[in-house]
């Protein structure tokens, strides 16, 4: 009795079908989800020609307050006309326009009264203007 065995060789094709099939409904499930994962709020914010601008100076800041109604104020209390801001700026800043002027909001000032003050102080040639926030109210909100 002679036996005669057959050898099997062994296959180098690797299967791919299942490989294919997992990509496809990944896919399917990014497509599908993509969408849902874009969010957002619309605003509908001003129109302004206002122009982005760098930091970092010497000199102590220019601040402006301006409260609810928009009504603007100094760092000393005193109350501006919004047609002097630009004035008072250009008065108060140095040779080469780089002192800094931050403008800081009421919490309930309408956004087009921040937008105007940014761009009377930027009329006045001012080139470091920022919006100042309070720190403490904010990190106590975060707790």
């Amino acid at each position: 009795m002679s036996s005669t065995r057959r050898s099997r060789r062994a296959m180098a094709q690797m299967n791919v079908v299942p490989y294919i099939d997992v990509m496809l409904v990944l896919l399917v499930i990014f497509m599908v989800t993509a969408p849902m994962m874009q969010s957002g709020v619309e605003v509908n914010a001003p129109d302004t020609a206002a122009k982005p601008l760098s930091s970092d100076n010497q000199q102590e800041p220019l601040i402006i307050y301006v409260d609810q109604t928009g009504q603007y104020f100094l760092s000393d209390g005193k109350k501006m006309a919004a047609s002097e801001v630009t004035d008072y700026v250009a008065t108060h800043l140095d040779d080469k326009r780089d002192r800094q002027v931050y403008i800081k909001g009421d919490a309930a000032v309408e956004y087009r009264y921040l937008f105007a003050a940014m761009v009377a102080v930027q009329e006045a040639g001012a080139k470091k203007i920022g919006l100042l926030n309070d720190a403490s109210k904010t990190k106590a909100r975060q707790r």
